[in-house]
């Protein structure tokens, strides 16, 4: 291929994670065709702590672009039937599940990303979906027209449209000249994920420690995933982040924890201050490129909002385009662009605003939230509002016709 020859595509999704994927199979469900473009090769490893808790909303948006994903996704993860919180060891609030029927989605899945990515490759390969893999791109120039993507190997793809799905360092929202906005919060957390004992598992059971008494008062969260733990540790100001975000460090605390074996069973160990910032707009001064999921929002991850955000993002982006395509006119197709990142955005600044919310429930140092988590422990024994509280605080996940398109 010479560096001249110009491929064209009417839609280009740049990236295969989740959110890309998504926003190809939403594309094919609308009659359009969809090209992806990956920078890194098709047998990439995926390291790192990433998505394990999709919502029933999120499993339903799938279900409804491509009939069976979702399903496919309840089958592949777990509904854990039990979540407990705990006040300094002692409990303050239980729920038990009812089991989920095989033919109606559950109320959520918890299975790890690369699991996801698998399912919706799959789909997209069946949906007719075209992949362009190990393409990093290079620079990105939208016009009135459309949108050329110049890629490191020397190609260079014309598309009308083109969805920036690349994730947090997205080379698309870069070049399009698109800030992020936002802090980035001081306190710092470890992830950790663990391989399960299939011979002696552990309970399926979703467990927050507030104030951990094994870990000096620190805040400890266990979620069961398909084959694993997520342990995440909410670390104190000032602690010494190698003590215990080190693979060594982590060794040493496990056991303070969990059974003493899971510590020889440890898969990956991720440090994060995260990161809760907006794009300043999902779409380019031309209206030809839309931005989803990371490339266009970084929350902390209380209420699971980043990846069950990321797939209504995904749709919508595609939705927006096929009615700019079918527009009579340019200003009609810019109004349906518009439409759907200003809705989107609003949708984003929603969520970071409520995982902001979360980590001053659980994780603030104020007197007033200090004294109102204490006198909730105090009383939940009593009154099961307050164990509620604690547990699911003014964060969890909304339902209602006014918040229908927050995930």
């Amino acid at each position: 291929m010479s560096n001249q020859e110009v491929i064209k595509r009417q839609v280009v999704v740049v990236g295969a994670g989740p959110i890309g994927l998504t926003a190809a199979l939403a594309l094919r469900h609308l009659g359009l065709p969809a090209a992806v473009i990956e920078a890194e090769p098709e047998d990439r490893l995926r390291p790192g702590s990433r998505a394990i808790f999709f919502h029933n909303a999120t499993l339903k948006h799938l279900e409804e672009i491509s009939p069976g994903a979702g399903f496919a996704f309840a089958r592949g993860g777990i509904v854990w039937p039990v979540k407990r919180t705990l006040w300094r060891g002692k409990q303050v609030y239980f729920k038990k599940y009812g089991t989920p029927k095989p033919d109606v989605l559950p109320p959520f899945t918890s299975l790890p990303q690369v699991e996801a990515e698998r399912i919706l490759l799959q789909a997209c390969v069946d949906a007719g979906v075209e992949f362009t893999w190990n393409t990093p791109i290079a620079s990105v120039e939208s016009d009135d027209s459309g949108v050329t993507l110049h890629a490191e190997n020397g190609s260079v793809w014309r598309a009308d449209y083109v969805v920036g799905a690349d994730g947090a360092r997205s080379s698309v929202r870069r070049a399009a000249g698109i800030t992020m906005e936002g802090p980035r919060i001081q306190d710092t957390f470890v992830v950790v994920d663990v391989k399960e004992d299939p011979q002696h598992p552990l309970p399926l059971e979703r467990v927050f420690h507030y104030q951990h008494p094994a870990m000096g008062g620190r805040n400890v969260l266990f979620v069961p995933f398909a084959g694993g733990w997520r342990v995440d540790l909410q670390l104190f100001e000032g602690d010494d982040v190698e003590e215990y975000g080190s693979e060594d460090g982590v060794r040493k605390w496990i056991p303070k924890v969990m059974d003493a074996k899971y510590a020889d069973r440890i898969s990956w160990v991720s440090t994060y201050q995260f990161l809760q910032v907006v794009a300043r707009s999902f779409t380019d001064e031309n209206r030809r490129i839309v931005l989803a999921g990371e490339a266009a929002h970084l929350f902390a991850p209380f209420g699971a909002r980043g990846m069950n955000s990321g797939v209504p993002d995904a749709i919508m982006a595609a939705k927006g385009i096929c009615a700019a395509i079918q527009a009579e006119n340019a200003e009609q197709a810019r109004k349906a662009i518009d439409e759907v990142a200003e809705e989107r955005r609003a949708a984003a600044c929603y969520n970071r605003d409520c995982a902001g919310i979360a980590l001053h429930h659980i994780q603030g140092n104020k007197p007033g939230i200090n004294l109102k988590r204490r006198m909730a422990a105090i009383l939940a024994p009593h009154f099961t509002r307050f164990g509620r509280w604690l547990d699911e605080g003014p964060y969890g996940p909304r339902t209602g016709p006014s918040l229908k398109t927050k995930y």
